[in-house]
């Protein structure tokens, strides 16, 4: 029987980069909007993060069938200069996958404040791999 471990998620250092040359990074709800850019983009990683491991349903792998092993659906979207998320694109194994991280991504809040370059509300894109384990695989550190 296929079982399905906890879903993890990884954000990669190279993704946060883009926030960098950022005047002023979007503010998640619920984040500190005094925070620095970093502590921000991390807010907003966590509190994303915690919205998918709550909604994301894995069980859609074991409905099609995949085989044990990581599992990764890479996610890009953009926070526009209203702070919606918008132009969700994704790429994973399967269709129903991709479909599943298109839905829970759309439900991420509008930000407190969109990023602002200059003073002004500005688009910025996003990358979130969203990775979890299908069966008893364990993944190596390397």
């Amino acid at each position: 029987m296929l079982s399905i471990s906890t879903l993890f998620f990884a954000q990669k250092k190279s993704n946060n980069k883009i926030f960098e040359v950022i005047e002023n990074v979007p503010v998640y709800k619920g984040c500190n909007k005094n925070d620095t850019n970093k502590e921000l983009t991390e807010c907003m990683t966590q509190k994303i993060a915690e919205l998918i491991s709550k909604n994301f349903n894995t069980g859609i792998a074991y409905e099609i069938g995949l085989q044990d092993g990581l599992v990764e659906i890479q996610v890009i979207f953009k926070i526009n200069s209203h702070g919606e998320v918008t132009d969700i694109k994704c790429t994973g194994p399967h269709s129903r996958l991709e479909e599943e991280a298109k839905r829970v991504i759309s439900l991420i809040p509008n930000m407190e404040r969109p990023a602002l370059q200059k003073g002004k509300a500005i688009n910025v894109p996003y990358v979130f791999p969203i990775q979890f384990i299908v069966g008893n695989t364990r993944i190596k550190k390397k």
